[in-house]
């Protein structure tokens, strides 16, 4: 028999089938995973499956290879030996969690599955390994949720049907949080995502653990042409030949316990440069939690007193990363029962401000050279840098006058003004007829990414500095506030509460991202003061964004 191609490539107890040079086959999620546990840090087990697969998927009519399905099987063996669990087993199920992973960083432009294996024998295996019934049954309405909306299609345009039945729920019980929910609640979720299935697709939820692993990667190698991952290759011209990896990893669990939690933590400031990680997390989660932006998670810095041993070793694997790679990082983490688990590490995603001074300080680090320092800077980065801010004597005029209507978190330096908008749709009306306007969400999802590129600032009532919102917008040098909860969005009236007061879309708001306000109607800008400076001739004192542009410029004359 011919003996197939080498597809699949496995990471775990301290050995690697992959490194950080292997981005073009692995995608670079699964590069990095194998580069860390080759470094000494801890990375749970798993696997890779190439990029070549995918690439062969597209070609032959969403078809798989010779040979992939023996090298998955073998892989899979290789992670229940290292976890002493077993896929599909009664007892002592073994989860997976299946991701995507191009070449290029795409965050949140393709899907991910979480809890992968469960059914109704393996979730009584989950209670009898952990003693935890609440944890096991948690785990399971996530599973069905995400398997749902990624494998079998089932999502409704504003609000998911699985979200809308969690939150009748909670309604109904009386209680804020998902894990305020007791064990009984959640086995009546569970019950009623399956019947939602039913319903929806005709067929019942797939029981067996081989059938759902194999819908998700069909499903992880389809979402690399689905419209928000081809808009955004568009916007940042990655091509469509890379095509994406797939990541499978053995589960583990940030939602076990009060000492269980997950984050994602930036090895320096992504809004400001600053040499100082930072980060948020939350205990009792899953990693989705984090990023999604249902829950508005804490600042990693609150760590180092509610767990100093985990804080300590967190900053010591950033620090390890950041000089193995000679950049900021970005790192998601999972704490399961007080040890700490690496689950991703990539080069964040900056600012234009923040990237030049992240730059210019590695250089005086001596970390980078100068030549390197001016190649990390890209034109839109400086173009950042020359966008108005509010004008300081009108915006306090707003506020003496009682305008300003809320405070969220400042994820997307600088100043902007427009008409509410509600979705993608809206956005694009308001700017064909000549305004900007604030693209304003519960929460941000990548089904958003062409409405955040053409909004002037972008606006979300829930999530934190780190979630999708947060991301995307720093990535692309827009105005972003996020977490703001003293709003309240309600889609179907097309309308934002703020206590007693109703806005409509359509009515102006102004956002300011350095402080994280928001500001009923209209507020005049002023030039910053790079082009102040320069193009008016004005005396600029204090500015740092001048500092730094006049550094880089200096660098670029040499």
């Amino acid at each position: 028999m011919a003996e197939s191609r080498k597809y699949v490539f496995s990471f775990g107890d301290n050995k690697a089938e992959g490194d950080a040079t292997m981005r073009n086959e692995l995608g670079g999620k699964g590069a990095n995973l194998c580069e860390m546990v080759r470094l000494g840090i801890p990375v749970p087990p798993g696997f890779v499956i190439s990029t070549e697969v995918c690439v062969h998927f597209f070609k032959n009519n969403w078809t798989y290879p010779f040979g992939l399905r023996e090298q998955v099987d073998e892989a899979l063996k290789r992670i229940e030996i290292t976890t002493n669990k077993l896929f599909g087993d009664r007892h002592t199920p073994l989860l997976v969690s299946v991701r995507s992973g191009a070449r290029a960083s795409m965050p949140g432009m393709m899907d991910t599955i979480l809890n992968l294996g469960l059914n109704e024998q393996t979730v009584q295996g989950l209670v009898e390994m952990t003693g935890d019934e609440h944890f096991a049954y948690d785990s399971y309405r996530r599973f069905i949720h995400m398997y749902s909306d990624v494998v079998l299609g089932i999502v409704d345009e504003d609000e998911s049907p699985f979200e809308a039945i969690l939150d009748q729920i909670k309604k109904a019980r009386d209680v804020k949080a998902d894990f305020e929910l007791s064990a009984a609640d959640l086995k009546e979720i569970v019950h009623k995502f399956k019947e939602l299935v039913k319903e929806r697709t005709g067929k019942s939820f797939p029981e067996s653990p081989a059938e759902q692993l194999w819908g998700a990667i069909g499903a992880v190698f389809r979402s690399w042409m689905n419209e928000r991952a081809i808009e955004y290759r568009k916007m940042y011209h990655i091509p469509e030949e890379w095509g994406t990896a797939v990541n499978i990893v053995g589960m583990v669990y940030g939602n076990l316990a009060e000492n269980s939690g997950t984050g994602v933590a930036f090895t320096r400031n992504p809004a400001t440069g600053e040499n100082k990680m930072y980060g948020e997390y939350l205990m009792n989660a899953q990693g989705e939690d984090v990023v999604a932006g249902t829950r508005t998670p804490i600042t990693i810095s609150q760590l180092q007193n509610e767990m100093p041993p985990i804080y300590d070793e967190l900053h010591r694997i950033a620090t390890t990363l950041e000089k193995h790679y000679r950049d900021m990082q970005d790192i998601e983490f999972t704490i399961e029962r007080g040890k700490l688990w690496m689950l991703q590490c990539r080069t964040g995603k900056r600012t234009g401000m923040a990237a030049m001074r992240i730059a210019i300080e590695m250089v005086e680090s001596g970390l980078i050279n100068e030549r390197e320092a001016l190649m990390r800077v890209d034109p839109n980065h400086l173009n950042q840098l020359l966008q108005p801010l509010f004008d300081i004597e009108k915006k306090d005029e707003a506020i003496q006058e009682g305008r300003l209507l809320a405070k969220g978190l400042p994820a997307g330096p600088g100043a902007a003004s427009g008409k509410i908008a509600f979705s993608t749709a809206a956005v694009e009306r308001y700017l064909a007829e000549g305004h900007p306007a604030i693209l304003t969400r519960i929460e941000t999802s990548p089904d958003d990414i062409r409405g955040m590129k053409h909004a002037a600032g972008i606006l979300t009532q829930r999530g934190g500095m780190t979630s999708h919102a947060a991301l995307i917008a720093r990535q692309m040098g827009k105005v972003c506030v996020v977490g703001c909860g003293d709003i309240e969005i309600n889609y179907k009236e097309k309308s934002m509460k703020v206590g007693d007061l109703t806005l409509k879309e359509g009515d102006d708001i102004s956002i300011d991202g350095f402080v994280g306000e928001v500001i009923n109607g209209h507020i005049d800008s002023r030039p910053s003061s790079v082009v102040r400076r320069y193009l008016h001739g004005e005396t600029v004192q204090g500015s740092q964004s001048l500092v730094i542009f006049d550094k880089i410029m200096e660098w670029a004359d040499h």
